[in-house]
């Protein structure tokens, strides 16, 4: 098989890589606030069932997690599998980093100090418009480098894919390397994330620019 064979059948992968990682994105950014929010929570039992999952979730393989949601339905309850591979997907990456950026949100919002809270209330604002008008912008920019770190981990880790059969880019390359007793496909392989990450960095570095007003 030629080189630019090789390149267009991985590239057809791509496309699956790239759902998987925008789809992640949109659902675990929202959904670690929520998390970070409820760890913070003054109800205790709350906090420490949050806390639980965020320890579990960080402290047990993104593998395992994935293949328990691909399959834990079928050896639990005797349910089918997901013909659809990206929904059950998503589900683990989402639920996964979602723990990591609740972490990560839950540092920058106990990063502000105390006296912005007290002035805002002498302003008469709102809790909610103190968290969502001062509190979030500031926590968006000081969090900026820990989310760029785990977007482009995200990047990396959507090639873990390949464990439940979901032709993603990577998976297509291990095929063809089997196929061709090749190397090269792991080759171009890694030159399609390191672009694919050059990308984002780049994207991640204009938006943290475009949030030094807040510095």
């Amino acid at each position: 098989m030629s080189l630019m064979t090789m390149i267009v059948k991985m590239s057809e992968g791509l496309g699956k890589t790239c759902a998987i990682f925008f789809l992640t994105l949109l659902f675990s950014l929202p959904l670690g606030m929520l998390v970070a929010l409820l760890r913070m929570s003054r109800l205790k039992a709350v906090s420490a069932v949050t806390r639980f999952f965020i320890t579990v979730l960080r402290g047990t393989p993104l593998m395992l997690q994935l293949l328990a949601v691909t399959y834990g339905p079928y050896y639990l309850f005797g349910a089918g599998v997901a013909r659809n591979k990206l929904i059950p997907v998503v589900i683990a990456f989402a639920v996964n980093y979602a723990a990591y950026f609740a972490e990560i949100y839950r540092g920058g919002i106990e990063s502000i100090s105390v006296g912005q809270y007290e002035a805002a209330a002498v302003l008469g604002y709102s809790r909610a418009q103190t968290f969502l008008r001062i509190i979030l912008p500031q926590v968006v920019k000081r969090i900026m480098p820990s989310v760029t770190n785990e977007v482009v981990t995200l990047v990396k880790d959507t090639s873990i894919a390949f464990t439940v059969s979901y032709q993603e880019m990577f998976t297509i390359g291990k095929q063809i390397a089997n196929s061709e007793t090749s190397f090269v496909p792991f080759l171009v392989a890694g030159v399609f994330y390191y672009l694919f990450n050059a990308i984002v960095d780049a994207v991640m570095g204009r938006i943290e620019k475009r949030l030094d007003y807040y510095r």
